[in-house]
């Protein structure tokens, strides 16, 4: 392949990933975007409600509540010989969600209460045109409510900063926010003195939803930034949008899943994107949970296997944890390990840690540099500065859970945890071409 066709090949797939992220500003809409993708792939949806007939070389998707989405397809060989190969990912990403009881006045200005999710660089949410979009319960006739998916598209909310005349020392001591008093989104401005409450944002929201006010019954609504994924760079070789961290590794596995749609499938492959990563996967639906361990067992039993084969299919088993990654900052290279950085458009990341943040070991290690080396594509390799604490994935618990060989990779990206976001062009295609062979590759 010359080099001017794997640029614009490369291209190409990070436009598929930017649009991917625009309709995509929660972890509801990520879940409700894939899901249109495999359906048009022709994925059959499974209930876990309901008992599962599956047929081979058939692919199918299951949802938990609503944001995490595990898609599979079977394969022809028997699971005890040939396992599973599984990526791993997460449809969160940090930032600010409303809180319940919503309206906040301050003298004639309606602001919106915010809880911090996870860890957001806070001071890159001011001055940028925010919004709303998440899901909300409505009233039934049922045990369980209606859902309803709600995104407002205009720019709806904002965190102005304060001016510099007012705070003369930004530039030397850094912007500080207090997430009690300094959060609260600017909404609107009312001229006279009515009482708002909780009823007021809800008529809003009905209005977005088309329902009664006094129907909605809850909601979780994160905020987003309006603004779309662009092309940036002497040469258009870099990306910038929010989410980067982690829908492009979503984006990614869903590409290698589809890709391969035409090959003859031996092995049985399978994608797992969690909800609840940024804030410790403790949950029903999160990577801690027993979604994965579910659903494999599930796909075992459909084939027929009996505890033990499920367990030799286990042992047989190997899994990639996706997870953006540290691109080395050349205005700060105090802040990485001076012998491992790692650089954008120069390939994956593979993510090492000897206290097993990550959990690479020298077996997975290798498989990935293999699987990098049949898809004729660069690969790195990273370890964070000793002195400074290093962050984790899904890997490490999908490990421990299931007793499967896991190796931690992911893209090299600037500004994680940012609302705007930067990784490389080239890049994104590599991780899909890597695991699209770690898909089919022979154990």
């Amino acid at each position: 392949m010359t080099l001017n066709k794997r640029r614009s090949e490369a291209s190409a797939c990070a436009q598929s990933l930017l649009d991917f992220i625009d309709a995509s500003p929660s972890p509801w809409h990520v879940v409700a975007s894939i899901r249109k993708q495999l359906e048009t792939a022709g994925f059959a949806e499974l209930s876990e409600q309901a008992s599962w007939n599956l047929e081979d070389g058939r692919s199918y998707f299951v949802i938990r509540d609503d944001s995490s989405i595990i898609f599979f397809r079977l394969g022809r060989k028997t699971l005890q010989h040939s396992g599973f190969r599984i990526i791993g990912a997460h449809t969160d990403s940090p930032g600010l969600r409303i809180k319940p009881n919503a309206m906040v006045r301050k003298q004639a200005t309606l602001m919106l209460g915010v809880e911090v999710y996870g860890g957001p660089i806070l001071a890159t949410f001011t001055d940028r045109d925010l919004s709303l979009a998440g899901r909300v319960s409505v009233r039934s006739n049922h045990a369980l409510p209606g859902i309803k998916l709600v995104r407002f598209n205009q720019a709806l909310v904002r965190i102005p900063n304060l001016a510099i005349h007012m705070n003369r020392d930004v530039n030397t001591a850094g912007l500080k926010l207090d997430k009690q008093t300094e959060l609260p989104l600017l909404f609107s401005v009312s001229s006279h003195q009515a009482r708002y409450s909780v009823d007021s944002f809800k008529t809003v929201l009905a209005e977005q939803i088309h329902c009664d006010a006094d129907d909605i019954l809850a909601w979780e609504l994160a905020v987003y930034d309006t603004q779309p994924g662009s092309f940036w760079g002497m040469n258009a070789e870099f990306i910038a949008d929010s989410q980067l961290d982690n829908l492009a590794s979503c984006h990614a596995g869903l590409m290698a899943m589809l890709s391969a749609q035409n090959q003859n499938c031996e092995i049985t492959q399978v994608c797992a994107f969690f909800d609840h990563e940024e804030i410790g996967s403790e949950s029903a639906k999160g990577g801690n949970s027993s979604f994965l361990s579910d659903v494999l067992a599930r796909i075992a039993m459909g084939r027929g296997a009996n505890q033990q084969q499920y367990l030799q299919a286990l042992a047989n088993s190997l899994l990639i944890s996706a997870d953006m990654a540290h691109a080395w900052q050349p205005s700060f290279p105090t802040a990485y390990e001076p012998d491992h950085h790692v650089l954008v458009n120069s390939g994956p990341i593979i993510k090492l840690n000897a206290n097993h943040r990550y959990a690479s070991n020298a077996l997975t290690e290798a498989m990935f540099i293999q699987c990098c080396e049949q898809a004729g594509v660069p690969w790195q390799r990273y370890v964070h500065r000793t002195d400074i604490p290093c962050g984790s994935t899904i890997g490490p618990m999908s490990a421990a859970r299931l007793g499967i060989q896991t190796v931690d990779v992911g893209n090299p990206m600037w500004a994680m945890h940012s609302v705007r976001e930067s990784a490389g062009v080239l890049d994104h295609q590599y991780l899909i071409d890597a695991l699209r062979v770690f898909f089919t590759v022979e154990r």
